[in-house]
C-alpha cells in the first residue's frame, strides 16, 4: 500500500496540488486587493487546505469546536508537529483568523505574497520598535470575531514532543485581555516530520480545548496562561509524545 500511495501522490495528487496552490495564492492576492482581506484572506486558504487533505486521502477528526463563540476573537496556541499543521488548522479550525508567522516565510514564491495580501502577520524581531509594530498590527486585526493563530513553540518539532512555549502569544493576549485557546495537533508528525521527504497517510486529530480567560493583567497572568495552555495541549497527545523536549532551533 505504501508503494501505491507514493505512486498516487507523485503522479496524481502533488501535480494537482501544485496548480491549486498557485491558483489559491493568485485568488487571495487579487481578491484581497478588490474585496477585502477579511474574506479573501481566509476562505480560499480554507478550501485549499481541505482539498490538500482530501486529495492526499488524509482523514481528519475535529473535537471541541462547540466551546467557541462565533463573534469572539481568540488567540489560538497549537503545538507544531509538522508541515501539515497548516492544512489542519486552516482547513478545519472553523474560525476566520490571521497567522502570526516568521518573516522569512514572506520569501516563499506566490505563498508569501498571498499571506501578505491576506493580512497575516510577519514577526520581525530585529528591533524592539519592529516587535511593537507587529503587536499593533495584530491588535488591529483582532476584531469582529477574527482571531489569531500562533505556534508558541516557534518551530516544528524534531521528535514529536513539544518544546517550551515562548511568551509572545500570551503577552499579546494579556495586553488585549483576550482568551487563549489551547489546540492539540496529533498525527501531523507521522504524515511529514520535519526531517521527512515523503508524505505518509495517517489520521490527523485537532482538539480544541476550553478557552482560558485572563486572570488579571501582567506577568502573573501571562505565566499562568502559558502553564495552563501547555498542560492542556500536552494532555491530548499520545503517551509516546508527552514530556517536553527542547527543540534545538527554538531560540532562533
Amino acid at each position: 500500500m505504501k508503494i501505491l500511495y507514493t505512486i498516487y501522490q507523485i503522479c496524481f495528487a502533488l501535480p494537482i496540488l501544485l496548480v491549486l496552490t498557485i491558483l489559491t495564492a493568485l485568488i487571495t492576492i487579487v481578491g484581497s486587493l478588490i474585496g477585502g482581506a477579511h474574506v479573501w484572506g481566509y476562505y480560499p486558504g480554507k478550501v485549499w487546505s481541505q482539498l490538500v487533505c482530501y486529495l492526499l486521502l488524509i482523514p481528519v477528526e475535529v473535537h471541541g469546536r462547540e466551546q467557541l463563540h462565533k463573534r469572539t476573537s481568540y488567540v489560538f496556541v497549537p503545538n507544531h508537529q509538522g508541515a501539515f499543521d497548516i492544512f489542519l488548522i486552516y482547513g478545519f479550525l472553523g474560525r476566520n483568523f490571521k497567522w502570526m508567522m516568521k518573516k522569512s516565510l514572506r520569501k516563499i514564491p506566490f505563498v508569501g505574497k498571498a499571506c501578505e495580501s491576506a493580512g497575516h502577520i510577519f514577526v520581525d524581531r530585529s528591533s524592539p520598535k519592529k516587535v511593537l509594530a507587529t503587536m499593533r498590527q495584530a491588535e488591529s486585526s483582532l476584531k469582529d470575531g477574527v482571531s489569531l493563530v500562533v505556534f508558541p513553540e516557534g518551530a516544528r518539532t524534531f521528535s514529536g514532543h513539544m518544546g517550551y512555549f515562548k511568551r509572545g502569544a500570551f503577552q499579546l493576549a494579556d495586553e488585549l485581555q483576550l482568551e487563549v485557546v489551547p489546540v492539540t495537533i496529533d498525527g501531523s508528525f507521522e504524515i511529514l516530520p520535519r526531517t521527512g521527504k515523503w508524505i505518509y497517510r495517517h489520521r490527523m486529530i485537532l482538539t480544541i480545548h476550553r478557552p482560558i480567560p485572563p486572570k488579571g493583567h501582567g506577568a502573573e497572568n501571562i505565566k499562568a496562561s502559558m502553564t495552563e495552555a501547555y498542560t492542556a495541549v500536552e494532555s491530548a497527545l499520545p503517551e509516546k509524545y508527552k514530556g517536553m523536549v527542547k527543540n534545538e532551533d527554538q531560540d532562533n
